[in-house]
């Protein structure tokens, strides 16, 4: 029997011996010691694929690729045996929450999933991913082989491959031969915009929810797909801090469950005792809050996981710096942590994985029958088909269904708009979100009309409620209603057909609308808009309702090229027959104007905020598709002005923006439109209207001021009395100037401080202006909350033959306010001409 298993065994140690050497180190493969240099995505990607390549343990997955072309990944491990029915895994895993029906399998492993790097300058952690994988397979690692018995490890190695590589190649251009790690020099310092973000500028740690960029919903769409019962974000923090792990800071928002909370503290506990082993330092639940719905460890919570964020110490670190302390920190010793916490938090699941299992289906078994929050329903109504289909389409990359089809009054509902309880007449065309449903927790976080903020000292924004984003009414019905339509093909109008026409007359109520103009302009087709409503045919238009005219578009082709335009934008025009009105304007009044193509420059660079700037270029690029010039605020000096028709100048801090320049070019018909603090760099400069409105408050108050003894133990709440983490105030729109075109006479605005203008003289318009009852939800402090009434948010000051637009706050923020899109669209198409 023995020379019959001879040849077996002799066979099995040297298929082991062969994979053993096959499977190479993260040291070996890249052919330098890990941390002693920076390592460039590219050779990350090639690393995992060599592993997945030699171990039956691995499933790699391309999920998608970055706007600049690197290939997204994950990789999955687990035993031979759950890598190959791993997809039975994944559906049964699902079946658990109620979204799939699966048979039952034998022994489900708990799903643990890590994410590495979503900043780029915070990349220490993707050199940890590829030692953490590497020790997970490694075959004479006895410790990790227990582990995977039970569980599956997602390792995805770098969410953010553009912003690490901007990192990795201006440090190493500029480091020495030898790292110095005098915090003063230049290796230590990036320039703009940094490595932190993306190819658009854009922050991906805040983008789980709202999936505006294409890294987010390539990769929640991968974690959609698993829901897993364990997320961890890696990250980095200023290099003089030590390490933070889970449990997290107050607030923590009131739907994490005990279990959550209870085993964020068992996983900390054991991340505890091996940096207890070590000597490292750490430090929980100082900071860090669990609040906002769209970061990497909330939106898992609001999906059932324990979601968790590690912030190592190291932002600016380079390969080694010297801290306040006096000691030096290097890349080696941040990978080493984030190393242990990485393996610590697999030994913790796999410990636990059935009580882990259980709490998860109770979570979704919870959400299905007993849902939280007060409302039972929330009904939308289509008062404007584009924003509900844009709505619909961000539930649906969360997963949270809703209906249409339900007629039924109801005798009480709670309207966001006027925060009172009303009757409620229900149509078909309404949208209606059940909250009997697995997703009924993130549903709930996100419609709810005021977040309860137990503990103000929060880390982001503290109001988002979709309907205020979104501008579209909406109840909270405390009872279970249903629709019977499960989806929106009734939000869109069937298809036109091509007719002949005088001139075809378009809405203006959404950025659908916006992207359709674009499409004309960019295609030279003339367009004007309606200044004041008017009525022909029995039908009634708006005030900046787009006019398509066949006079100035003399082609053969228009009437086939309008309609096929409006169908592929998914537009319904009304086709006229003659320039004669029945109310109102004739087409050819001077109150219809004509839209000028702009020729459009956007500032960039030092001075400019990135996130402003690349929200912007984001917006025009790849959603209008309409052309953007970038031009870097110092070389503003040498830029012909006269080339453009729009300048944009995003938030910032701006020492001098050359104020008597763009005056003169807007006095000969530009349009400059300001954002943020960048209008503060034009307060009291010659010819600009714009005045701080707390300045003139100082002035008048100076004799009332008495100094208040200060208690330095208060100090952190202190300064919350002038914070405005984010919140939403209702201001009043003068929807008749050109600014306010597409909106009833009010406008939610998300504020992110307590800012407010002057409001503007005879030779300005005050398009959006705060009330002192404007406040709707968010924290705001108490001194804030008394600067923030009776001034300017949004303005319009004519000068000679152009305008300045001022926009206080940022109707663009992270792009998910999508109420403002239509808005900073007409400070770019509407106002001026």
């Amino acid at each position: 029997m023995m020379k019959k298993l001879l040849p077996l065994l002799l066979l099995i140690i040297c298929s082991v011996g062969a994979m053993a050497q096959a499977l190479q180190s993260p040291s070996d493969f890249l052919g330098y010691k890990l941390g002693t240099h920076f390592t460039f995505h590219s050779r990350i990607a090639e690393y995992f694929t060599q592993v997945a390549q030699n171990s039956k343990n691995v499933k790699l997955l391309q999920y998608g690729t970055t706007n600049e072309g690197r290939p997204l990944l994950a990789a999955f491990v687990g035993t031979a045996e759950n890598i190959e029915r791993l997809d039975a895994i994944r559906k049964y895993n699902l079946s658990l929450t109620g979204l799939e029906k699966s048979a039952a399998i034998s022994n489900p492993p708990v799903i643990v999933w890590l994410s590495y790097n979503v900043h780029g300058n915070e990349p220490s952690s993707s050199e940890a991913a590829m030692q953490t994988l590497f020790d997970l397979v490694d075959p004479s690692n006895t410790r990790t082989k227990a582990w995977l018995a039970n569980t599956i490890i997602a390792i995805d190695p770098c969410l953010n491959p553009d912003g690490r590589d901007r990192y990795v190649n201006y440090f190493n251009q500029v480091s020495s031969a030898v790292p110095d790690p005098n915090p003063s020099a230049r290796e230590h310092t990036e320039p703009w915009p940094g490595g932190r973000v993306n190819h658009y500028y854009f922050d991906l740690n805040r983008d789980w929810a709202w999936q505006v960029q294409k890294e987010s919903q390539a990769r929640v769409g991968l974690y959609n797909q698993w829901l897993p019962q364990i997320h961890v974000d890696f990250h980095e923090q200023g290099y003089n801090s030590p390490y933070y792990f889970a449990p997290a800071a107050e607030p923590f928002h009131k739907v994490i469950t005990p279990w959550q909370r209870e085993f964020q503290t068992t996983i900390g506990k054991n991340n505890a005792k091996y940096f207890d082993e070590q000597g490292w330092m750490y430090f929980t639940r100082e900071e860090f809050d669990l609040l906002y719905p769209s970061y990497g460890d909330t939106y898992p919570l609001y999906n059932g996981s324990i979601g968790m964020t590690y912030e190592q110490g190291g932002i600016g670190g380079g390969l080694a710096i010297q801290t306040r302390s006096g000691d030096t920190l290097t890349l080696e010793d941040r990978i080493s942590h984030h190393h242990s916490n990485s393996l610590s938090t697999v030994e913790t699941a796999s410990k636990h994985a059935t009580k882990v299992l259980a709490e998860y289906k109770k979570f979704f078994d919870d959400s299905r029958t007993n849902p939280n929050g007060e409302y039972k329903t929330y009904i939308v109504k289509n008062d404007n088909k584009d924003k509900v289909a844009a709505l619909a389409k961000l539930l649906d990359r969360n997963g949270i269904q809703y209906a249409f089809g339900l007629s039924k009054s109801v005798p009480s509902a709670y309207n966001y708009f006027t925060t009172k309880s009303e009757a409620l007449s229900i149509t078909g065309d309404d949208m209606v979100i059940n909250t009997y449903q697995p997703r009924s927790v993130l549903l709930n976080v996100l419609f709810e009309p005021k977040t309860f903020v137990a503990d103000s000292n929060t880390y982001d924004i503290t109001a988002w409620s979709l309907p205020f984003a979104y501008g579209l009414k909406a109840y909270g019905v405390k009872e279970s209603l249903k629709g019977t339509e499960s989806n929106y093909t009734h939000t869109t109008d069937a298809p036109m057909n091509a007719t002949k026409a005088y001139a075809y007359v378009g809405g203006w109520q959404s950025v659908e609308d916006v992207k359709f103009l674009a499409a004309l302009l960019k295609n030279n087709i003339k367009v004007r808009y309606a200044e004041n409503e008017f009525e022909t045919g029995g039908k009634k238009f708006a005030a900046g309702s787009l006019i398509i005219t066949k006079a100035g578009n003399n082609r053969a082709d228009f009437d086939k090229l309008i309609v096929e335009a409006a169908n592929r934008y998914g537009r319904r025009l009304v086709p006229l027959s003659s320039g004669f009105v029945d109310k109102g304007a004739d087409i050819g009044s001077k109150e219809v104007h004509f839209i000028k193509k702009p020729q459009v420059m956007l500032l960039t660079n030092d001075g400019t905020s990135s996130g402003s700037m690349g929200q912007i270029w984001h917006f025009f690029e790849q959603q209008l598709g309409y052309p953007v010039t970038l031009v870097r605020y110092q070389d503003m000096g040498r830029v012909r002005l006269s080339d453009f028709d729009v300048l944009i100048v995003p938030d910032g801090g701006y020492n001098d923006l050359q104020s008597d320049k763009l005056a003169g070019w807007v006095r000969d018909g530009g349009k400059l439109i300001v954002m943020g603090d960048a209008i503060g760099s034009l307060d009291e400069k010659k010819g600009f209207a714009a005045k701080l409105k707390d300045k003139k408050e100082e002035k008048d108050g100076e004799k009332k001021k008495v100094q208040e003894v200060r208690i330095y133990g208060d100090r952190s709440h202190e300064s919350l009395r002038s914070s405005v983490p984010g919140a939403i105030y209702k201001i009043k729109i003068d929807n008749t100037h050109p600014l306010g075109f597409g909106f009833p006479n009010y406008y939610y605005t998300l504020k992110l401080d307590d800012t407010v203008y002057e409001l503007l003289g005879d030779n300005g318009w005050n398009v959006g202006s705060i009330k002192k009852d404007g406040y709707v939800a968010g924290f705001v402090g108490q001194k804030s909350k008394e600067k923030i009434v009776d001034g300017m948010l949004l303005g319009v000051q004519n000068m000679g033959r152009g305008s300045v637009v001022y926009m206080v706050d940022d109707p663009l923020f992270r792009q998910f306010w999508e109420n403002g899109k239509l808005l900073f669209s007409n400070a770019v198409f509407m106002v001026g001409n």
